[in-house]
C-alpha cells in the first residue's frame, strides 16, 4: 500500500524495488514524528521533540563504507581511503538485501542535496526507520509539496538497520556496511542505526559529482554579513575546533554549519539543517542551538533524559559524548532563507592545537592554505581516550578525510584555483591552547577568539603589523583592537621560552611527515611550504 504524494511515474516499483509492506512517501515532519513512536523507535520529548537512542552505534563507521569498484571507478577513486568491493559481492549485497525487505513497511524521502538548483543534487532515500525519514528530512532541502509531483531521483539511498551483511559473501568488512555503487547511482547500508550515515552519503556523493563541473565541495561552515551576501566567509574545521559555535556569529547571517559547496557563482548550502553536538551546551554559550533542543519535531540522538518529565541531561555522556540534535535551519535566528551567498572574501582554517604552538590567529599565502588545507590538523589531548597520555596530532586532509571518494590533490587544486581567482585572504585560526601545552598552558580565550574573527572579516586586521613566524612561515598580526599583545606570541606565554622551541619543532616535524604523501602531487609553491 502506497501513501503519501509522490511522482507516480517514480515509485519504488519503477526503480525495481518491488514486494514491500506499506511506503509512506513524503510525509511531513508530524506524520514522521507521529510513525516514528506508533512504531517504538523513540519517545516524545518537551514540546513534541523525538528522543531517540542508535544502539551500538554512536557514530559513523568509516571503516565500513566500500565503493564498487568498476571501470568507471578504478581510475578516479582514492582507493587508499575507500575500501573496494567486487561487483560480485555488490550484486549478492544488493539481491539479499531486496529479499530482507520483502514485506515490511519503509518511508520515502524524496530530498534536495544543495541550495543552488544549477547543482543541486535530486535524492532519494528509503529508510526502515521513520525517525531516520525525519532525521534526512531537517538535514537536506526539502522540495516544495507541488515539486514532488515530477520528482525524478538522481541517486537513491536505501537504510536497512535489520540487515546485516555477510563478509565473505559480499566482500565486505563486517555485518554493517554502507557501499556505493557510482555506476547504478545507488547506495546500501544496513547493520547501524546511526542517522549520520544518511547525511555523510550525500556528502560523499557531492564530492564524487561536483568536481567534475568545477565545483568545490566543502566540509565546512558559513556565514555572510548581515544585508550583504557578497561578504561571505567560509569555516573548515575538524569537530573540537569551534566550526558551529564560531560561525553562528549573532552579528552575522548563518549560511550552514556543516556542508557547502563553491560554484562559478558564489557559495551554497548543502544542506536544510543543523545536526549539531549537544554535551555540554549551554544556554549562555550557545542560546540558539541550546533553544532548538526544545522546538517541535527536532530529532534528539542518544541524549539521556528523565523518564518522567523527559528533562535532558547535557552532561551525562554515559551513552556517547557524540550526543546530537538535528533540527531545520529555520529554527536558528539568524540562517539564510535562501542558503546562497557570494564568493567568499575570507576563508578561515580551525585548529585546536593541544601542543599550545600555534597563534591564536595567523594570515596564510595561497600556498600555505593548500598546506593547512591539506594537512587538516587538530589534536587530541589526554584524556579523550584510552592510551592517549600526551596531546596526539590528528591529520585529516581537506578537513574531511573520510568523505573524500577522489584524492585530495582534486580538491586541493580546486581550492587554489578559487582562492587566487577571487582574491580570498586566508586565516589560520588556533582555538586549542596557550600557556603551555594541555596539561599546563589553558585554553585560548573564546572572548579573543571572537575579537579576532571580528577583525579580520571586516578588513581591519589586515591594516595592522605582521610578524613572520620562525617555525610555519605565516604571517601574525602584532595587534588587535580588543586582545592582549600577549596572547598573539604563543613562545611569550610559556614559562620556558625553550620548551616551546622544543614543542614548536616538534610540530614542525609531525606537519613534515604527514604532507610528505601529498609532496608528488602538489605544485612547486606548495611544495616549497612544505620543504621550508
Amino acid at each position: 500500500m502506497d501513501i503519501g504524494r509522490v511522482n507516480p511515474g517514480m515509485k519504488l516499483e519503477h526503480q525495481g524495488i518491488t514486494g514491500l509492506g506499506s511506503v509512506h512517501y513524503n510525509l511531513d515532519e508530524d506524520g514522521l514524528r507521529e510513525a516514528s513512536l506508533a512504531r517504538g523507535e523513540g519517545t516524545e520529548g518537551q514540546n513534541k521533540t523525538l528522543l531517540v537512542t542508535t544502539g551500538k552505534f554512536t557514530g559513523r563507521s568509516p571503516k565500513d563504507k566500500h565503493v564498487v569498484r568498476t571501470p568507471t571507478t578504478e581510475d578516479v577513486i582514492w582507493w587508499e581511503n575507500n575500501a573496494p568491493m567486487s561487483p560480485e559481492g555488490w550484486a549478492r549485497l544488493k539481491a539479499d538485501m531486496m529479499a530482507h525487505m520483502q514485506g515490511r513497511d519503509y518511508f520515502v524521502q524524496d530530498l534536495f542535496g544543495g541550495a543552488d538548483p544549477e547543482h543541486r543534487l535530486d535524492v532519494r532515500l528509503v529508510t526502515e526507520l521513520a525517525w531516520h525519514g525525519l532525521f534526512i528530512r531537517h538535514m537536506l532541502r526539502r522540495p516544495a509539496a507541488e515539486e514532488l509531483d515530477n520528482f525524478a531521483p538522481e541517486w537513491t539511498i536505501i537504510n536497512c538497520p535489520s540487515f546485516f551483511a555477510d563478509p565473505e559473501r559480499h566482500d565486505c568488512r563486517t555485518d554493517t556496511v554502507i557501499a556505493f555503487n557510482f555506476d547504478e547511482k545507488l547506495i546500501l547500508v544496513g547493520g547501524t542505526e546511526y542517522a549520520g550515515e544518511n547525511k555523510k552519503s550525500v556528502f560523499t556523493l557531492l564530492n564524487y559529482i561536483l568536481p567534475e563541473k568545477g565545483v568545490m565541495a566543502m566540509h565546512c561552515s558559513a556565514n555572510h554579513a548581515k544585508d550583504n551576501p557578497v561578504d561571505a566567509a567560509i569555516f573548515f574545521g575538524l569537530s573540537g575546533t569551534g566550526k558551529t559555535t564560531l560561525s553562528a556569529d549573532p552579528n552575522r547571517t548563518l549560511l550552514g554549519d556543516d556542508e557547502h559547496g563553491w560554484s562559478e557563482r558564489g557559495l551554497f548550502n548543502f544542506e536544510g539543517g543543523c545536526y549539531a553536538k549537544t554535551i555540554s551546551l549551554s544556554p549562555e554559550a550557545e542560546p540558539e542551538i541550546y533553544a532548538t533542543c526544545f522546538m517541535r519535531n527536532t530529532v534528539i540522538e542518544n541524549m539521556v533524559f528523565d523518564p518522567e518529565t523527559k528533562e535532558l541531561d547535557f552532561e551525562d555522556d554515559s551513552l556517547t559524548p557524540n550526543m546530537r540534535s538535528a533540527y531545520p535551519l529555520h529554527y536558528i535566528p539568524n540562517a539564510s532563507e535562501s542558503g546562497i551567498a557570494g564568493h567568499p572574501k575570507n576563508i578561515v582554517m580551525l585548529t585546536c592545537d593541544a601542543f599550545g604552538v600555534l597563534p591564536p590567529i595567523a594570515r596564510l599565502t595561497p600556498a600555505q592554505a593548500m598546506y593547512h588545507f591539506l594537512s587538516g590538523f587538530t589534536s587530541k589531548v589526554a584524556g579523550t581516550e584510552r592510551g592517549v597520555s600526551e596531546p596526539e596530532p590528528t591529520f585529516s586532509t581537506c578537513f574531511g578525510k573520510p568523505f573524500l571518494p577522489r584524492r585530495p590533490e582534486v580538491y586541493g587544486k580546486l581550492l587554489q584555483e578559487k582562492i587566487a581567482r577571487h582574491g580570498v585572504t586566508c586565516w589560520l585560526v588556533n582555538t586549542g591552547w596557550t600557556g603551555g601545552a594541555y596539561g599546563t598552558g589553558h585554553r585560548m580565550p573564546i572572548k579573543a577568539t571572537r575579537t579576532l574573527l571580528t577583525h579580520a572579516l571586516d578588513g581591519s586586521l589586515e591594516d595592522g603589523q605582521f610578524r613572520k613566524d620562525a617555525h610555519f612561515g605565516f604571517e601574525v598580526p602584532l595587534s588587535c583592537p580588543g586582545v592582549d599583545d600577549r596572547l598573539l606570541d604563543p613562545r611569550g606565554t610559556w614559562d620556558d621560552p625553550a620548551a616551546y622551541d622544543a614543542a614548536a619543532e616538534k610540530l614542525v616535524e609531525m606537519f613534515a611527515e604527514n604532507f610528505a604523501q601529498y609532496v608528488p602531487f602538489i605544485d612547486d609553491d606548495v611544495k616549497a611550504v612544505a620543504i621550508g
